[in-house]
């Protein structure tokens, strides 16, 4: 009973991790995968450097996305794109 009771705490840590660290990171990871997979051509994105543009083209062979911008066309991997900051452009203004 001793052996047991010296492990509880090892294993309420090990949950503690889980619960609030590698659970909600594999959350979002899916959530980014889905997002990822979900961009269609004319969706206005932001990238994670800051980019804006609109999505010109999909290529599917290497993951990666043609983006038109103000200054031109530019080519980048989807997973440079940002989820949170396309979903806040793409949501409607409330007047």
């Amino acid at each position: 009973m001793e052996s047991l009771s010296s492990f509880l705490p090892i294993l309420a840590m090990f949950a503690v991790v889980y619960f609030f660290m590698i659970a909600p990171q594999m959350k979002r990871s899916k959530q980014e995968k889905k997002f990822a997979s979900e961009l269609k051509k004319g969706d206005k994105i932001v990238t994670k450097s800051g980019l804006h543009g609109k999505i010109l083209e999909l290529n599917d062979k290497d993951r990666s996305c043609i983006i038109e911008t103000m200054s031109g066309k530019l080519k980048f991997d989807r997973s440079s794109i940002s989820m949170e900051l396309s979903k806040i452009v793409n949501t409607p203004e409330k007047s």
